[in-house]
C-alpha cells in the first residue's frame, strides 16, 4: 500500500507535494478543515484516512494543539537546566494555559530558557522582553561561542560565495566518476549519527537508472542538545547547498531537497533566501553555466516530528503519508522519494563536500582517527562554562573538547548525554578513556551520534531522567512497530511509578523490556533507547537502586 501511495502521491511532482497541502489546511481556522483534507485525499486519489492520519500525527498539525500560540521547549538540555518550570510559568500567566504548547528541543541548548512565538525562537534573557516580543519590537539576543581546534574546515568562513563557488565550477567540469572516487578515498561517514559512508550511497544511486532522482538533505535536527545542524544552515549554508549540488551532479539527481525542522523557522529562512541568490548568479537552473545540467532545490518546512530524522520516515512524510518507518529493502537509493532513486544525508555530511572537492580525499581522510576521517562538530549545553559550537578532529581526547574547548563545567556533574537521546550516558569518570571517533565511543559501550553533549547535573535525579528518555520515545514513536511504541509506554509508565508511588521497578521484567526494544524495533528510536538507560544502570546502580527491587 505504502508503495501505491508513493506513486499517487509523485504524480504531482515536488512542488505540490501533500505534505505541504497537508500543513496548510491544518493551520487555518476554518470550520471545514475536515471536509478540505477529504478533498484533498481524492485529489490525489489517496484514502481519507490516509491523509488524516499524516494530519494528525505532527505536533503542528495534530487537532488537539490548534490554537496554541507560545511553545515552551522541553528538551532534555533545558530539563537539566532547571529553567523551563519557571519560564512556563511566566508563560502561562501572561498568555493562558490554553494558549501554551510545548515544543521539543529549539535547538538553544548552550543558554536554555528557549520558547518559541509567532514564529521565531528565545532563549537566555529573552524571556525578561515577553512583552516586548509579543509586540513585535524584539529580537532575540541570543549568542554562542564558536570554535575549534584541530584541522578546522566547517567552521571556517568561506569569504567570497562568487569566489567560493569555483569550486561548483570545477565540479561541473570534472568527470562524476573522478569526483566519486575523492568522496571514497575521503572515506566520509554519515554525522547524524549512523556513520554510514556517503560514497556507498552516492555510487549505489548513480548506478541506478532513473530518469528522476532526489538528493534529499535531513535537516530534521530532532536530538535534544544538537544544535549543530541548525549552525551550519543559518551561518554557513552555502556549504550545505554546494554538497547537495556535488551529490546531485554525480549521481544524477535534478532535485535537491532541504527537509528542515520546522522548530528552526530562521533557518527555513534563510536558506530559502540563499537559494534564491544561487538562481540570480547561475549557479542553480537549467544547463548550469553550459554544463548540460539542470539542479533546482526544494525547501520543505517539517511540521514536528522526531521520527523523520530516520531517512524512510522523513521520505514517507514528504510524500504525505503518516511518517512510519519503512522496512528495508528496498534501500532509497533505489525505491526512495515517489519510489524514484534517492540519497538521504545529514546536513554535516553534506557540508562536508565542497571541502573534499577543493582538497582532496587524501587531505581529507589524512585528518581524524582510523576509519573515522575529517572533523565533528560538537555542541556543548549550558552547564559548560563556555556552552557552544564546536569543531575538532576526529580522534581528539574527549578530556580536550570538555576541558579546553567548553573550559570544564561550571557545576559539579557526573554524567554526560553524548549523542542525543538515544546515544550512551557517559559517566565523567569515563572521559580520559574516550576519543571524538566512531570507534572509540562504540568500543566504550557509547554512541557519538551527533556529538552533542547534554549534562546531568549532580543533583539531577537519573531515575528522572530516565523516565524523560521513555516519554520522549513514547511521545514520537511512530508506531509502526510494538516494541517500540508500547515499550517506551511501559518503561514510563514503570519509572513514573517508581518516582511517584511507593514502587519497586523489577530488573528481570525491565531488562526483558530493554532487550525487547532493542532486537525488536525496526528503527534506532526504539532500537537505541536501551543504551542510555543500561549505561545508567551499570554505572549509577547505587542511585538506581532504591527504585528497583533488590
Amino acid at each position: 500500500m505504502g508503495k501505491n501511495i508513493s506513486e499517487l502521491s509523485g504524480r504531482k511532482g515536488l512542488e505540490e507535494n501533500l505534505f505541504e497541502q497537508i500543513g496548510r489546511i491544518t493551520k487555518e481556522s476554518d470550520a471545514d478543515r475536515s471536509e478540505r483534507l477529504e478533498k484533498l485525499a481524492d485529489e490525489f486519489l489517496i484514502g481519507k484516512a490516509n491523509v488524516y492520519g499524516a494530519a494528525s500525527f505532527y505536533d503542528f498539525t495534530r487537532e488537539e494543539n490548534k490554537g496554541k500560540e507560545i511553545y515552551v521547549c522541553n528538551g532534555s538540555a533545558c530539563l537539566t537546566a532547571g529553567t523551563q518550570n519557571a519560564l512556563q510559568a511566566t508563560i502561562e500567566a501572561k498568555c493562558g494555559k490554553d494558549k501554551t504548547g510545548e515544543m521539543v528541543c529549539l535547538g538553544r541548548c548552550h543558554e536554555n530558557n528557549a520558547f518559541h512565538y509567532n514564529n521565531r525562537n528565545y532563549s537566555g534573557s529573552d524571556i525578561q522582553h515577553l512583552d516586548a516580543i509579543m509586540s513585535g519590537t524584539y529580537q532575540t539576543k541570543e549568542k554562542y561561542h564558536v570554535g575549534a581546534t584541530g584541522n578546522p574546515m566547517l567552521t571556517l568562513p568561506y569569504g567570497d560565495i562568487t569566489n567560493h563557488y569555483k569550486i561548483w565550477q570545477t565540479a561541473l567540469n570534472t568527470d562524476k566518476e573522478t569526483l566519486l572516487h575523492e568522496i571514497r578515498e575521503s572515506n566520509v561517514r554519515g554525522r547524524g549519527g549512523a556513520g554510514f559512508p556517503m560514497a556507498f550511497k552516492l555510487e549505489s544511486c548513480k548506478n541506478t537508472p532513473g530518469d528522476t532522482k532526489f538528493i534529499v538533505c535531513n535537516a530534521d535536527e530532532g536530538d535534544p542538545g544538537a544544535f549543530s545542524d541548525r549552525y551550519l544552515l543559518e551561518e554557513r549554508p552555502h556549504s550545505v547547498l554546494m554538497g547537495m549540488m556535488i551529490a546531485g551532479y554525480i549521481m544524477g539527481a535534478s532535485w535537491g531537497v532541504l527537509y528542515i525542522r520546522g522548530e528552526y523557522p530562521e533557518a527555513v529562512e534563510i536558506c530559502e533566501t540563499e537559494i534564491q541568490k544561487l538562481h540570480a548568479a547561475g549557479y542553480i537552473g537549467k544547463n548550469i553555466m553550459g554544463s548540460g545540467f539542470d539542479f533546482e532545490f526544494k525547501v520543505i518546512k517539517a511540521q514536528g516530528a522526531y521520527i523523520c530524522g530516520e531517512e524512510t520516515a522523513l521520505l514517507s512524510s514528504i510524500e504525505g503519508q503518516r511518517p512510519e518507518v519503512r522496512v528495508r529493502p528496498p534501500y532509497p537509493t533505489q525505491h526512495g522519494l515517489f519510489n524514484k532513486p534517492t540519497v538521504v544525508n545529514n546536513v554535516e555530511t553534506l557540508a562536508c563536500l565542497p571541502w573534499i572537492i577543493d582538497n582532496g580525499g587524501k587531505a581529507f581522510a589524512a585528518i581524524g582517527r582510523g576509519k573515522s576521517t575529517g572533523t565533528k562538530l560538537i555542541s556543548l549545553d549550558g552547564h559548560f562554562n563556555r556552552p557552544g559550537l564546536y569543531e575538532a578532529d576526529m580522534g581528539t581526547p574527549l578530556r580536550t573538547v570538555i576541558d579546553e574547548l567548553g573550559q570544564g563545567f561550571r557545576v559539579p556533574v557526573k554524567a554526560m548525554h553524548i549523542g542525543g537521546p538515544l546515544g550512551g550516558l557517559v559517566p565523567v569518570s569515563k572521559i580520559d578513556e574516550l576519543t571524538l571517533d566512531f570507534e572509540s565511543f562504540n568500543q566504550g559501550g557509547f554512541l557519538l551520534g551527533h556529538a552533542s553533549v547534554v549534562c546531568i547535573p549532580e543533583h539531577f535525579p537519573l531515575a528522572k531522567y530516565i523516565e524523560h528518555l521513555f516519554e520522549f520515545t513514547a511521545h514520537e514513536s511512530c508506531g509502526k512497530c510494538f516494541p517500540c511504541r508500547l515499550g517506551s509506554t511501559r518503561g514510563k509508565e514503570m519509572f513514573q511509578k517508581a518516582l511517584n508511588e511507593n514502587y519497586k521497578i523489577d530488573r528481570t521484567l525491565l531488562n526483558d523490556l530493554l532487550d525487547t526494544l532493542e532486537t525488536g524495533s525496526l528503527c534506532a528510536l526504539g532500537g537505541g533507547l536501551p543504551l542510555p538507560v543500561k549505561n545508567a544502570l551499570q554505572y549509577f546502580e547505587e542511585e538506581l537502586s532504591p527504585y528497583l527491587k533488590s
